[in-house]
């Protein structure tokens, strides 16, 4: 297992791939910048539309462990579940624009999560969907709650494992979600909310 090291403010126009091979991912703790991640986690929660969504696994229907909304110019769909494209709300457009400028990508959609406490999780998975197009760039960005976050490589089994929390930015491209999974585990330690907000590219 790999213990993985945050960048500081002066890496994030070159940033160092915490991926020993086949993509790259890196993390930007941006809990300095003009944003008040509390009080925007908190809106989040307050104003979203959240949903509980049911799921369709190896055939079966399985209540997701999480709420979920989304946000963009066409619907979504994973495992049996659909989103329908819908504008962004103010505050998501600006973080958005952050995205952009953190990734250097362009996003035309977001999925947001809320862990509602640490028995909500999500399991091991890809974003690898079609319309995601080939080696989609992901910027996901952690409120709230620090929770576990893990890349298990799909040949090799090699597990990455960070710590995410309030501010932390997780920029994952090139051949991240061919070659490796990820997940954010359940845990019996954290008993608060967790926002995620992954932003993402439809083709």
């Amino acid at each position: 297992m790999r213990a993985v090291p945050l960048e500081t403010p002066s890496d994030k126009m070159n940033p160092k791939n915490i991926l020993p091979r086949d993509g790259f991912s890196y993390l930007v703790d941006d809990a300095d910048s003009e944003f008040d991640w509390p009080e925007i986690a908190a809106h989040l929660a307050a104003t979203m539309p959240w949903k509980i969504e049911t799921a369709r696994i190896f055939g079966r229907e399985i209540q997701v462990p999480r709420m979920t909304a989304w946000f963009g110019c066409a619907d979504y769909t994973y495992s049996g579940v659909r989103h329908r494209a819908a504008g962004f709300p103010a505050i998501v457009q600006r973080l958005r624009e952050r995205a952009e400028a953190l990734s250097e990508r362009s996003f035309n959609s977001v999925l947001l999560n809320m862990y509602r406490d640490g028995r909500d999780s999500v399991g091991w998975h890809s974003d690898n969907e079609a319309s995601l197009g080939d080696c989609p760039t992901i910027a996901s960005l952690s409120l709230g709650a620090t929770r576990r976050f893990q890349f298990r490589h799909r040949r090799t089994k090699e597990t990455v494992t960070l710590e995410l929390r309030a501010g932390h930015w997780l920029v994952m491209g090139g051949e991240t979600q061919r070659c490796w999974l990820h997940q954010a585990p359940k845990t019996t330690s954290v008993v608060e909310r967790r926002i995620n907000l992954t932003f993402r590219r439809m083709i």
